[in-house]
C-alpha cells in the first residue's frame, strides 16, 4: 500500500474540529479512513490524586503524550496497525484497554495543538484550522464538559481563565499560520468542508 494522505485538524477548544472531522469522513465514504483525537493521548495522571489531577493544565503541550502519538502515526505511515489508547475524561486516567485502528488511504488527525506541535506537523499532508468566535467556544465547552465530562460550573469557569484562555492565545492561535486551510465558523461552514472534502479526494487519487 501507498503511503497513506495525512490530514490534520486543529483548532481551539469547543471550535467545531470534531464536527469538521465528522463531516469529512460522512463526505469520503467507502475510502477506509484511520482516525486519530488526539485528546485519546492525554498522559496518565492515575498517580496523582483526583483533586491533584483536576487542577493540571490540560491545554499545554506538555500535558500530552506526543512522544507516542508520533510514534503510532508513523506506524500507520509505514502501514502498520496500531492501539490507539482511550482515555477517560471524568476520572483523567488512561484506561487499561486500547482500541485497534488500521492502517488506511486517509489518516485523519484531529486536536487542539495538532498544527502547534512540531513533531506532528512534520507529519501532516494537509493542514486544516477551524476557527470559531470565543463566546462560540466558551458556552460549546461549558455545555460539553457539564453535560458529558461531570464537571461544575465554577471549576469550568476557574480552568476556563487559569489556563485554557492563556493556552489557547500561547499556542493554539498562533498555530493558525501553519494551516493550508482555515475554516472559518466552525463546523456549520459546509461549503469550505465540501471544498475540502475535493481536495482531499483528488490528493487520494493520486496514490493510486
Amino acid at each position: 500500500m501507498s503511503a497513506p494522505l495525512v490530514l490534520g485538524i486543529a483548532g481551539g477548544t469547543a471550535s467545531g474540529k470534531t464536527t469538521v472531522a465528522r463531516k469529512l469522513l460522512e463526505r469520503v465514504k467507502g475510502r477506509p479512513v484511520a482516525f486519530i483525537d488526539q485528546d485519546s493521548y492525554y498522559r496518565d495522571l492515575s498517580d496523582l490524586t483526583f483533586e491533584e489531577r483536576r487542577e493540571v493544565n490540560f491545554d499545554h503541550p506538555d500535558a500530552f503524550d506526543t512522544e507516542l502519538l508520533v510514534a503510532q502515526l508513523e506506524q500507520l505511515k509505514r502501514g502498520q496497525a496500531i492501539e490507539k489508547p482511550v482515555y477517560s475524561f471524568t476520572q483523567s486516567v488512561r484506561e487499561k484497554r486500547t482500541v485497534r485502528v488500521e492502517p488506511a488511504e486517509l489518516v485523519l488527525i484531529e486536536g487542539i495543538l495538532v498544527l502547534s506541535i512540531d513533531a506532528i506537523r512534520k507529519l501532516l499532508d494537509i493542514k486544516i484550522f477551524v476557527d470559531a468566535e470565543d463566546d462560540v467556544r466558551i458556552i460549546r465547552r461549558l455545555t460539553r464538559d457539564i453535560k458529558e465530562r461531570g464537571r461544575d460550573f465554577d471549576h469550568i469557569v476557574h480552568q476556563y481563565f487559569r489556563s485554557v484562555r492563556p493556552m489557547h492565545l500561547g499556542f493554539v492561535e498562533p498555530s493558525k499560520r501553519h494551516a493550508d486551510v482555515i475554516v472559518p465558523h466552525g463546523g456549520n461552514n459546509d461549503i469550505a468542508i465540501d471544498m475540502m472534502v475535493g481536495v482531499v479526494n483528488e490528493r487520494l487519487k493520486r496514490l493510486h
